[in-house]
């Protein structure tokens, strides 16, 4: 029931931002009554309190930044002939091979042995 009273209370912040009305516990509680759904008292007064403190936006566009990612890997290209160095590396990059993985079959055994 949890998960329903929270997307329910989502969407009804997101109608109220998409509006430009504030966001408020008692205008969340009027959206999910008005969509027929029963939310626990303290969802529409945890979401707005939510959200005096951050702003929508800033939730929305924090989506994906959470984590350590792995760092991007960024060359510079030399000032002369940036260009043709640029679009020869990719080219050099493919033609590296992978090392073969060793298999059961090379080491002598089987796993089925």
């Amino acid at each position: 029931m949890a998960c329903v009273s929270e997307l329910a209370c989502t969407y009804a912040a997101l109608i109220l931002h998409d509006d430009g009305i504030p966001i408020t516990s008692e205008k969340i509680t009027t959206l999910v009554n008005a969509a027929k759904v029963s939310i626990d008292s303290y969802w529409a007064p945890l979401f707005a309190k939510l959200l005096e403190k951050r702003s929508v936006d800033d939730l929305i566009l924090s989506v994906g930044s959470g984590g350590g990612g792995a760092p991007v890997a960024v060359s510079a290209a030399p000032a002369a002939g940036g260009a043709a160095a640029a679009a020869a590396a990719p080219a050099a990059e493919e033609k590296k091979e992978e090392p073969k993985e060793e298999s059961d079959d090379d080491m002598g055994f089987s796993l089925f042995d």
